[in-house]
């Protein structure tokens, strides 16, 4: 009688809005707003025409959208000599990315799986000095890289590149992946083992069913940061294969002719659009994939 009294006629009170939650939201606003404008102002550039955009009204809406700057960075865009756009390092980054990031992921998932149930003696070592590489900067071995790749013969190959970013992906992936098998309950492996599955079927069958929001995590991760790497692409790839973040700076950077500013942005949303799209898809799935790691370690 009491609730039903507190509730009153017409049923309980509404929550009032407090100040803080106030706060909140409008620094959260205020944050997306921050963020958001070099992305509003990169499109709405690009789909100007250099007379408009020489009036300098750098946030006004386009008089006549036109993709043609579009059409221009994707296929004519000269980086140097040639003037190909940006397809032919859109296709190399593709090329580069896919592959790198199957193959860290799965030797990542392999040794995270390893270091959590199939312990052996030095295996916290062994984890220390892959958790180790996960932090060390990567210019610091890039000398000693070369000299192996070209001792081998694969610098400047699109093989090299892809051994390149795997090296540096697994610690990393290794970690993300044994962190969240120790989160699983000891159980599943104990049963596996007393119903006779060996290595790989407990592996194959039973932990990557399990595993698939931390693999989404670790595609994301990859992904972003393999296709956004420059560094490595313009030293390690070769002529043949430089990435899509190599030939943007190559079109951005052209000394001769007219600098056409919404070719450019035109051609660095172009470069930008697969990961800000893995993002808006995948964005819940990795924060659930990362929760989903955090509960034991």
């Amino acid at each position: 009688m009491e609730q039903i009294q507190l509730m009153g006629p017409q049923g309980p009170k509404p929550k009032q809005t407090s100040i803080s939650r106030v706060g909140v939201y409008v620094f959260l606003v205020s944050a997306a707003i921050f963020f958001c404008i070099p992305l509003y102002v990169m499109l709405v550039t690009s789909l100007k025409g250099m007379p408009e955009i020489r009036l300098g009204e750098l946030f006004a809406l386009p008089g006549d959208p036109s993709f043609a700057a579009w059409v221009k960075a994707w296929s004519e865009a000269c980086s140097g000599v040639e003037c190909n756009g940006i397809q032919t390092g859109f296709w190399n980054s593709v090329k580069i990315t896919i592959p790198s990031v199957a193959i860290s992921i799965i030797l990542g998932s392999i040794n995270g799986y390893a270091l959590s149930f199939w312990r052996f003696k030095g295996s916290n070592l062994l984890f220390g000095l892959l958790l180790f590489g996960a932090f060390v900067p990567f210019q610091v071995v890039i000398f000693p890289l070369i000299i192996f790749l070209r001792e081998v013969g694969l610098y400047g190959s699109l093989t090299g590149i892809i051994l390149i970013h795997t090296i540096f992906g697994m610690p990393i992936m290794t970690l993300l992946f044994r962190n969240y098998f120790a989160s699983l309950p000891d159980e599943l492996f104990k049963a596996a083992r007393v119903d006779g599955a060996n290595f790989w079927q407990i592996f194959f069958q039973i932990m990557m069913p399990l595993s698939i929001p931390v693999t989404v995590v670790a595609v994301i991760l990859q992904t972003t940061g393999i296709w956004n790497d420059y560094l490595l692409g313009l030293i390690f790839a070769g002529r043949d294969n430089l990435p899509m973040t190599v030939q943007l700076n190559n079109i951005v950077a052209t000394t001769f002719g007219v600098r056409e500013y919404n070719v450019n942005m035109a051609a660095t949303i172009l470069t930008a659009i697969v990961p800000l799209a893995i993002y808006l898809l995948s964005g819940k799935y990795f924060v659930r994939g990362i929760a989903a790691g955090a509960v034991k370690g």
